[in-house]
């Protein structure tokens, strides 16, 4: 990591971590989260959360505790928050605006949905002429009808690889 590189840490958020249904793994997820956090404030890099708003009555309503971003990350006063209303955090977003701003050219990417909200940002990253890395044990989901969390992460971490170099948190840091 460098100053011409930005983590992106995606949905984070309060409502992620319920306890009736946590993200998979949510804990060792924020754990690794906190490691490139630290990793990228001693390299220079720029620090992005993306906050996602889902409306109106739902876990993720704009100024609900849901809707927060989870309190155990290590967040600064200088971090960007970018707010998005859809998958993709490019999508009617300021993101690529800042990141041009900024030069940067490498993002690394980490957060919670795997086959949403990961894999849409990862795809648009890699559309916008992005070098980026998705951080291979950083992001996770929840069991599907018919996988669970497990294979899905895995199969988008397969998938991935041809927009991302797929890397570990321990190769990263």
């Amino acid at each position: 990591m460098n100053e011409n590189t930005a983590l992106v840490i995606i949905d984070m958020q309060n409502a992620m971590f319920q306890e009736l249904n946590p993200v998979y793994n949510g804990e060792r997820l924020l754990n690794i989260i906190n490691r490139l956090i630290e990793k990228a404030r001693e390299s220079g890099a720029l620090i992005i959360f993306v906050q996602h708003e889902a409306g109106v009555g739902k876990p993720l309503e704009r100024g609900s505790v849901g809707w927060k971003l989870n309190s155990s990350l290590h967040r600064q006063e200088e971090d960007l928050i970018i707010e998005k209303k859809t998958p993709d955090s490019f999508y009617k977003t300021k993101l690529n605006e800042v990141l041009q701003q900024r030069n940067i050219q490498k993002l690394i990417l980490a957060g919670i949905q795997t086959e949403a909200c990961v894999d849409t940002t990862c795809r648009g990253a890699f559309s916008h002429g992005y070098d980026v890395m998705l951080v291979k044990d950083g992001h996770s989901t929840w069991d599907s009808t018919g996988l669970t969390a497990s294979q899905i992460i895995a199969h988008h971490n397969n998938v991935l690889r041809w927009f991302a170099d797929v890397k570990d948190a321990e190769e990263i840091v």
